[in-house]
């Protein structure tokens, strides 16, 4: 099969549709369409814990270095760590991952200089290199003749990165948890037990280390990768297990990364799941009291549930909404100057510190804020944020002490939402699959919502329904998923 080529990169198959001539063929590609094969092209590289992933990411660099870049290796690190080391050394990113998938899947995530997504155009430059390059299961050239035609030695899987220093993940990795401390400006976590579902990912090292650092107590869960057990029956998709041990261990908060670290999941102190549009109310609501939440405005997608945009109204906060996806998210985001927006799926992004959607990041501000409040810290006023990292939580208490469950069942009341997947493409969705759908949707009534597309990443089409029960909204999803999968 032919890889296909998205909004971040390829994803696969590992080794079937994406292999190493793949990954060698994208780093061409990529240098090519966003420096002109300049000499003074730089790209950090990370991957995640999947066992195709060195192989890809050797790959990768060889393709990188074979058309004149300087390629920093930061070996495995969350996608956000790349998207920030690119961010502050001015170089392109690349990540060899595929993020919430299985293990047998892998695939390269892409960011232009300083760690934005790419444009259109430079997503069509990339593709439009790649289709140069021929690259088709089943008419492709050889890691040889690659070689060949381009006049270089065959150097798939045998080159090693170039790293500017040995030292250069440590340090970045340093850069990156002094901003996630700056962005809590100094608080630490004191007093929290955490519990942590590291997926088995790029999180799974990272991620207790620097919540131990802030000073919580930490309880791990799947922060053993071996290879193979990446997302397997945990992560920011499973979080069965995290609220189970939320609840065995009486801890404060459960927070579960996916195998990527670009999203988180949350579970409150009685179980229940804290998904990213929980999270964003809680976080809108949080910076608007504090005035930091510019244009007193959140941007979210059309998948956000409609208990988010209610509860953002009561607050007196404008919701913008966009197409699905992080990067329609970004978008709107810089073009409004606006200083928070997210998804649904635990994409959550802080503009003003990040340029993509970090996990860790939104763990250490949910953290923060339940510590806050768990003291009784309704907000902290413009004087006391600059009295500076010295301040602690309990100095600024005048509120009543609330749980983790409290702040989120208050956050927002959700409406009945059902999501499931079918198998399917864009090209599923036919004109006559779409007229049977709107005429569902029509028939279901004014207080229904109703949406269906094709994933952006896997080979499914989502559907999602809204209604006034969750019984109405299952019964409108087995309707839409039969009439999809009859004529797919």
């Amino acid at each position: 099969m032919e890889p296909t080529f998205g909004t971040d990169g390829v994803r696969g198959r590992a080794f079937d549709e994406i292999d190493e001539i793949v990954a060698h063929a994208l780093g061409r590609a990529a240098n090519r369409a966003l420096f002109a094969g300049n000499d003074g092209a730089r790209w950090a590289v990370g991957r995640d814990t999947r066992e195709s992933g060195l192989a890809l990411a050797r790959a990768l660099v060889a393709g990188l270095r074979a058309t004149g870049a300087e390629v920093i290796d930061l070996g495995i690190v969350p996608t956000p760590v790349v998207a920030f080391a690119a961010q502050h050394l001015g170089t392109a990113g690349a990540m060899v991952s595929a993020s919430h998938n299985p293990w047998h899947d892998n695939g390269v995530k892409l960011f232009a200089a300083g760690g934005t997504k790419l444009s259109d155009a430079e997503q069509a430059g990339v593709a439009g290199c790649l289709d140069d390059l021929r690259l088709t299961h089943g008419d492709r050239p050889s890691a040889a003749e690659i070689a060949r035609r381009r006049g270089v030695e065959p150097v798939i899987g045998a080159v090693e990165a170039r790293v500017v220093s040995p030292n250069a993940t440590a340090r970045m990795l340093d850069a990156y948890e002094h901003s996630l401390r700056a962005a809590i400006d100094g608080r630490t976590l004191d007093g929290l037990h955490l519990v942590l579902d590291g997926a088995n990912g790029a999180s799974a090292s990272l991620a207790p280390a620097v919540l131990q650092r802030l000073g919580a107590q930490v309880t791990a869960l799947f922060c053993e990768p071996d290879g193979r057990n990446i997302n397997d029956g945990c992560g920011s998709v499973n979080p069965g297990a995290l609220g189970a041990a939320v609840l065995d261990v009486s801890a404060d908060l459960g927070l579960a990364f996916d195998g990527d670290g670009d999203r988180l999941i949350a579970v409150d102190s009685e179980g229940q799941v804290i998904d990213g549009d929980r999270q964003m109310a809680l976080f809108a609501v949080d910076l608007a009291e504090r005035g930091l939440l510019a244009g007193d405005t959140l941007v979210v997608t059309v998948m956000s549930n409609l208990g988010l945009r209610r509860a953002m109204a009561e607050a007196g906060i404008e919701v913008v909404t966009t197409a699905v996806g992080d990067r329609a998210v970004l978008e709107a985001l810089e073009a409004g100057g606006h200083r928070l927006g997210g998804e649904q799926s635990g994409h959550v992004v802080f503009r003003h510190e990040a340029t993509t959607g970090d996990g860790l990041r939104s763990a250490v501000h949910l953290a923060d804020l339940v510590a806050r409040r768990a003291a009784g810290a309704v907000a902290l006023t413009s004087a006391a944020v600059s009295a500076g990292p010295a301040l602690t939580s309990a100095a600024v208490s005048d509120g009543p002490a609330l749980t983790s469950a409290e702040l989120a069942s208050q956050a927002m009341q959700a409406a009945p939402q059902v999501l499931r997947s079918v198998p399917g493409s864009s090209r599923s969705l036919t004109d006559e699959i779409q007229r049977a759908v709107d005429g569902i949707a029509a028939g279901a009534g004014p207080d229904v919502r109703v949406l269906v597309r094709a994933s952006g990443t896997e080979p499914v089409i989502r559907i999602m329904v809204e209604a006034p029960t969750e019984s109405e909204a299952a019964d409108l999803v087995d309707r839409l998923a039969d009439v999809i999968v009859d004529q797919v």
